[in-house]
């Protein structure tokens, strides 16, 4: 094996919400060539747009060693956000292009510090289309909503 090549990840991340806002889950899938590690968790009072930010960002705080990572999601907030709008916002001051607070700067923030000596490719799916990894996130993340809501996950 060659020890100077970054190890290749790949993470499928989902995020849900009872409500916008309201209860909230997120999950995510990260898988080597030979392993494969499922992630949720949940908050009681959250949006969607939070929820997808910390599917993604739970899985690549995960890792402990810089990787190439190649992250799928059906958020095309999170792919546009490290893709096209991010660093406009930081030259504005954390300001959208409305002029206004962007939302959720905490998270880009942790996001952006945790994709920090990664490689990282950012890949947009079609959510609910049968996708077998988004289906498994998004499933996980609804689960993680009715754990948080006290029911009994099914």
């Amino acid at each position: 094996m060659n020890t100077d090549k970054k190890p290749s990840v790949e993470i499928f991340a989902d995020g849900a919400c009872s409500g916008n806002p309201g209860p909230g889950g997120y999950a995510a899938i990260l898988r080597t060539d030979n392993k494969e590690k499922e992630i949720s968790g949940s908050e009681g009072h959250t949006t969607n747009n939070r929820m997808e930010l910390m599917a993604v960002i739970s899985a690549i705080e995960a890792l402990r060693l810089p990787c190439r990572i190649r992250v799928t999601t059906d958020s095309k907030y999170i792919v546009k956000g490290m893709t096209e709008w991010v660093h406009g916002w930081m030259k504005n001051g954390w300001r959208n292009s409305q002029k206004k607070d962007v939302l959720n700067r905490d998270l880009w923030e942790r996001l952006l510090k945790a994709v920090n000596g990664h490689e990282v490719e950012w890949n947009w799916i079609k959510g609910h289309s049968g996708h077998a990894e988004n289906e498994r996130c998004d499933e996980l993340a609804r689960l993680e909503i009715e754990k948080g809501r006290g029911r009994p996950a099914r």
